[in-house]
């Protein structure tokens, strides 16, 4: 890893969108073959930021009656290979040990997929049809452009599969949208990200929450604090966290990220509001944020999805010691 290089990977975001709204619009290489699979579910397999990115789009899927189930590829409890079944294996890099154990028990069966950035990997070379995440190299080694590319590729792939997609897509409008959505932040930042990067600096660490409909925020804001400058920090889903972390906020310098929109916003805030917990608002105002960030877009759930956990990414490089 190179995080001197992250700031540089995420300034890319915006062009690294629109090229592949492009390439969503002309037909993304191998689209063409999935339906000829005929596959009436599907089974999507990943690890870290792939998962987080893939348990999205699999919900609003499921949410049209949509048999599209994801599990992380360590696990040892797999569905048995079946003539209906097609296997998402995603992986950035194409390489990932959890994702190639677990695609031995489809290789194979014809209906074995692979989203990879990189297509000559061993994961490319173990599939039957390989769907390009085309965001470029991350020259930090950090998943950040692959992981909003996984939102769209996954998405494009479950609709050529099974012939049903919710809307809103993650389509080329929605990527355009938050190209000009995350070029917004990259350009604000300096009105906010020092007293967000402030805010957030607790002696226990940092907690970020978003709605289970973009979960994902909140799990990839985390990691990026852990990986990159490596802090402590935490992730919950807005609903869960009155269940399984409103108890730190008793005991604890409570600092926290909220990714608003969830219907239960005012539960955690209520209790945050009562123990003096700290927190930032992104993409809502929300009551006694001391400070919200906001950009065009953010009520949009698929723009807001690529594109709210910038801010997180942007305080975990801010954090990075100084040079030298």
């Amino acid at each position: 890893m190179d995080t001197a290089a992250f700031r540089a990977d995420l300034e890319l975001i915006p062009s690294s969108l629109t090229e592949l709204a492009d390439a969503l619009d002309a037909g993304l290489p191998g689209i063409e073959r999935l339906p000829m699979l005929g596959a009436a579910r599907a089974l999507v397999l990943g690890m870290g930021s792939s998962r987080y990115a893939a348990d999205v789009v699999a919900r609003r899927y499921r949410s049209v009656g949509a048999s599209v189930f994801v599990e992380l590829a360590s696990t040892e409890l797999l569905a048995p290979p079946a003539p209906d079944l097609a296997v998402i294996a995603v992986s950035a890099t194409g390489g990932s040990a959890e994702v190639l154990r677990a695609v031995q028990r489809y290789r194979g069966s014809g209906r074995l997929v692979a989203v990879t950035n990189r297509p000559d990997s061993e994961l490319g070379r173990l599939a039957d049809v390989v769907v390009p995440l085309l965001a470029g190299t991350e020259a930090s080694g950090v998943a950040c452009r692959t992981f909003r590319a996984t939102f769209a590729v996954v998405d494009a792939v479950l609709s050529e599969l099974l012939g049903t997609a919710p809307e809103p897509r993650f389509d080329g409008a929605a990527l355009r949208s938050a190209a000009a959505a995350n070029a917004e932040l990259l350009a604000t930042s300096a009105d906010w990200l020092e007293p967000l990067a402030e805010l957030l600096t607790g002696p226990m660490g940092a907690w970020t929450l978003a709605p289970v409909e973009r979960a994902s925020s909140a799990q990839q804001a985390a990691l990026m604090m852990r990986e990159v400058p490596r802090r402590a920090a935490y992730a919950s889903e807005t609903g869960d966290w009155s269940h399984v972390d409103v108890y730190l906020t008793k005991t604890q310098d409570y600092r926290a990220l909220v990714f608003g929109g969830s219907v239960w916003d005012a539960q955690a805030l209520e209790w945050m509001a009562a123990r003096g917990s700290r927190f930032a608002a992104v993409g809502r105002e929300l009551p006694g944020a001391e400070l919200t960030v906001r950009f065009t877009g953010d009520e949009d759930d698929a723009v807001a999805a690529l594109t709210e956990v910038l801010v997180g990414e942007l305080v975990a490089d801010r954090w990075l010691p100084a040079p030298g």
